[in-house]
């Protein structure tokens, strides 16, 4: 008869584990009564009856069982006998169950996962040299607290150690909402910042947990045009500060395109002939020293030749002459030009929205340049959709961020103590169009960048393909958290994470008897439906030059002083229902009035 091959799902299967079965029974058996075998000994030999090991047989073994221990160990007492087998257990069955928890920690891992040694750039051993590499100031310092080496990204899943990236390290975490984006990140990077401070959203929580803590280390700014927070206006910036020049003027129009523009990749006539426009109007508007109420006027008048005269006095002949070009075009072209930048600029017809962005003799003025050495805290809240002032946010940040980068060239290259910005909600209240290729250069600047998204989709939807590309290429460390739902992107993650060996048995058996083979395949060392159903609280680490982690979060409220945090965040978040309450039973003339110091 031809031999039959039995797979694991067949008869004999049931025979291989009834053998195995037996075995690990004899084994467990064998080993108990090796302990009491020699615990008993050595307890009749520490109470005077000399090392005298019984015989060790089957007969032995039974005799133990019915509990007859003065046959074995002939005179000695009892208790000492007992008193011996549990020391012996003990210092044996410590050390087994100490490498069973390893084993199992290992196992929890995942195999084919980093493990510690793997991570050691990042545990605090090795991000401490490092830190004191990328910071001079570091360098007389014995003792460093762990914030002062690196940015905590959490515990190596199950059971630690704690990791950190450095100070030049840029970071991208996608993860799906309530999935610890705030608690988990946002908020810890900021509690924990040593250096100046910027952070977007479009919600009040981290601006509630955090600013009465910031508020202890430096000058809190909150910029919240449009009440988020319902904090009363008691700071402007002057938004064309940075538009004498024709590139940073560019750069401004480009962040109020991009606030309406869904992929700032794609431009069509309309939308880039807008951003010429603006660029010419801003830049007329900071040479000429005009408010930019004025320059909304000129968007509603394209007759009004102002800006040209203006940039020809200002010695712009060239810019001069294309904007008169536009003026002078077809008027439908004209006004099609004309109503896309009105659109563009259409959150400064808000009153509410242009006094955060216009001169103010009453209160001080924000200052990037001067921000970026201190330690104080600039609090960045739009709301997102249409009407928002995504365009202030993003030109506001921008000016910070590349405010950073001239101080860290003054300083030698790097800022000492390093920078942090969280860009929560980037894509809808911060649209920085190149952020992809500045971020690699900010990070070598010692400005440390963690931009939050919900999905890699929702980024290529703002900066195209091919940016969202530049964006994760140029990212060291990157976190991805819960509830990935995007089937390409997390197989693509998956194939990152790379595969392993998984090998297979298979048992033969014919009337010449059995043979045993093995096999090897590969598999994904996380499958995308794993990858998904990461849990909450913890992410999947991608970290440059190492391999794959996973890591769970230390949100804030987890930490030792979480008690006194909450508190703060509790009296915060009381203020703010107040002050939105105020705002909801005030009058019109009540709410938008501004509160002036008292004279004298």
């Amino acid at each position: 008869m031809a031999g039959v091959s039995r797979t694991s799902s067949g008869a004999p299967r049931g025979a291989d584990l009834f053998f195995w079965a037996f075995c690990l029974v004899v084994l467990a058996n064998a080993a108990l009564f090796t302990v009491a075998w020699l615990g008993g000994t050595l307890g009749a030999a520490v109470t005077g009856h000399g090392f005298h090991p019984p015989p060790f047989t089957l007969g032995a073994y039974l005799a133990l069982i019915s509990g007859d221990i003065g046959t074995l160990w002939p005179g000695a007492s009892p208790y000492a006998v007992y008193a011996g087998m549990l020391v012996v257990a003990l210092l044996l069955v410590v050390p087994a169950v100490l490498a069973g928890r390893r084993l199992l920690d290992v196992r929890g891992r995942g195999v084919g996962l980093a493990r510690v040694r793997d991570l050691a750039p990042l545990t605090p051993a090795g991000i401490a040299a490092r830190a004191r590499e990328l910071r001079p100031s570091l360098a007389g310092v014995r003792q460093l607290t762990p914030d002062d080496t690196g940015n905590l990204l959490g515990d190596l899943s199950p059971n630690g150690p704690e990791l950190r990236s450095s100070f030049e390290d840029v970071e991208l975490d996608l993860m799906a909402p309530r999935a610890g984006k705030s608690t988990g990140i946002a908020v810890p990077r900021v509690l924990r910042a040593r250096g100046a401070v910027l952070l977007t959203s479009n919600k009040s929580d981290v601006y509630a947990v955090t600013r009465a803590e910031r508020e202890r280390v430096g000058t809190v700014w909150t910029f919240d045009p449009q009440g988020i927070a319902h904090v009363p206006r008691r700071m402007w910036w002057d938004i064309l500060a940075d538009c004498t020049s024709i590139e940073g003027a560019r750069r401004l129009a480009g962040h109020f395109v991009a606030s309406v523009n869904d992929d700032t990749a794609k431009k069509d006539f309309w939308i880039s002939a807008a951003q010429n426009t603006l660029t010419a109007l801003f830049l007329a508007a900071a040479r000429g020293r005009v408010p930019v109420a004025e320059l909304l006027g000129w968007l509603a008048d394209p007759a009004d030749r102002t800006p040209i005269d203006l940039l020809r006095d200002a010695g712009l002949p060239a810019m001069a002459e294309q904007l008169q070009g536009t003026v002078r075009g077809a008027v439908e072209t004209r006004d099609g030009i004309y109503e896309t930048a009105r659109q563009c600029v259409a959150c400064l017809l808000d009153p509410e929205i242009l006094a955060w962005v216009s001169p103010d003799p009453y209160l001080p003025q924000f200052r990037p340049e001067r921000h970026v050495l201190g330690r104080d805290t600039l609090f960045l809240l739009s709301k997102d959709g249409g009407g928002s002032a995504a365009g202030v946010i993003a030109g506001l940040a921008d000016a910070t961020l590349r405010a950073g980068v001239v101080a860290a060239e003054r300083m030698g290259g790097r800022l000492d103590p390093p920078m942090t910005a969280v860009l929560d909600e980037a894509a809808n209240v911060c649209r920085i169009s190149d952020l992809p290729d500045l971020y690699s250069h900010l990070g070598s600047r010692g400005i440390n960048v963690v931009t939050l998204l919900q999905s890699y989709r929702q980024g290529s939807r703002v900066w195209g393909e091919a940016g969202m590309d530049a964006l994760w290429g140029a990212a060291t460390i990157k976190l991805l958290g819960a509830g990935l739902d995007d089937a390409d992107f997390v197989e693509k993650v998956s194939k990152l994470v790379g595969q392993h060996d998984v090998s297979t048995v298979s048992v033969s058996r014919s009337r010449d008897g059995s043979s045993r083979s093995t096999s090897y395949r590969q598999e994904h060392v996380l499958p995308p439906d794993r990858i998904r159903a990461l849990p909450k609280g913890t992410a999947l680490l991608l970290a440059t030059g190492i391999r794959p982690a996973v890591i769970t979060l230390r949100p804030w409220y987890k930490e030792p002083d979480a008690a006194r945090i909450s508190a703060q965040a509790r009296q915060e978040v009381a203020a703010i229902t107040e002050r939105a309450a105020g705002k909801a039973t005030a009058t019109p003339w009540q709410a938008n009035r501004r509160e002036t110091p008292a004279a004298g």
